[in-house]
């Protein structure tokens, strides 16, 4: 496992290096893309939207579930938060810097920010103590929800805003460089979907600083590891917010939940 993978500088428009890097390994790391100012106010964002959902008792958000759980201290947290842009201007106003256009590219012609589709912006709050329902993720891959909406297999990347500064203790993302041009074969079977948690010999750990921006190509097998630490050190903030290419299909608050998300424990 190795995290010492180049790293770059995003801005308006993407360099050739960049966008070479990015298609070789189907995922590429931006450094200091917000300032620790601007991840303050999203992480104080997300405590009013979770404040506000937790007293309502939100159940789903345009028909995606909310996975909550138990804080260190025991009282409850959000920790999964899905189309978290659109109930809080901090949030919805991170997607209008025009750097996150330029990223489009990556997924081809006509590529959009899925902030109203997918399952919008995600937030991901993850801590590892005794009452914690959220601490890792076993291994798969993104193409595989087109499976279940029915739709063939179209671009689709995550870019991750990351709001936490984490040490290789801190577990996190770990990904398979280049499987996202592996066969749809190798894409469904190549591990046990979600089930499968151990580390392979082939993965890169990404470590991030808080501000740090990463993309990977949604056919990319990755996991979230475990934190090997307890307590508030192992606490982390990610956002996600997908890329999408292809028909536009935007969700509401009668939209149904989608099968593989009944199973709550598994989706990210």
């Amino acid at each position: 496992m190795t995290s010492s993978y180049q790293k770059f500088t995003l801005t308006d428009t993407l360099t050739a290096e960049q966008k070479d890097f990015f298609n070789t390994h189907g995922f590429i790391h931006f450094k200091n893309f917000a300032t620790p100012k601007t991840v303050h106010s999203i992480v104080g964002a997300s405590l009013e939207v979770q404040k506000k959902w937790i007293e309502a008792d939100i159940k789903k958000v345009n028909g995606v579930p909310v996975k909550y759980g138990r804080n260190l201290d025991g009282s409850a947290l959000v920790q999964r938060f899905a189309f978290i842009n659109q109930h809080h201007p901090v949030l919805s106003g991170l997607l209008l810097d025009p750097r996150l256009k330029a990223l489009l590219e990556l997924a081809g012609d006509n590529a959009r920010l899925g902030e109203n589709e997918k399952d919008g912006m995600v937030l991901n709050h993850y801590v590892n103590g005794p009452d914690s329902k959220f601490t890792k993720m076993g291994w798969h891959t993104d193409g595989l929800r087109d499976v279940f909406y029915g739709q063939r297999l179209n671009p689709m990347l995550n870019v991750g805003i990351h709001l936490s500064t984490l040490k290789p203790e801190n577990g996190g993302l770990k990904i398979i460089p280049g499987t996202h041009k592996q066969s749809v074969y190798q894409m469904l079977f190549r591990k046990k979907y979600f089930l499968d948690h151990l580390a392979d010999p082939n993965e890169v750990s990404v470590i991030p600083g808080a501000g740090d921006l990463t993309v990977h190509d949604g056919r990319l097998w990755h996991r979230v590891a475990q934190s090997a630490v307890t307590g508030e050190e192992s606490r982390r903030r990610v956002i996600y917010i997908p890329i999408i290419a292809g028909k536009y299909t935007p969700k509401n608050e009668n939209s149904p939940t989608v099968f593989y998300q009944r199973f709550a424990g598994l989706v990210k």
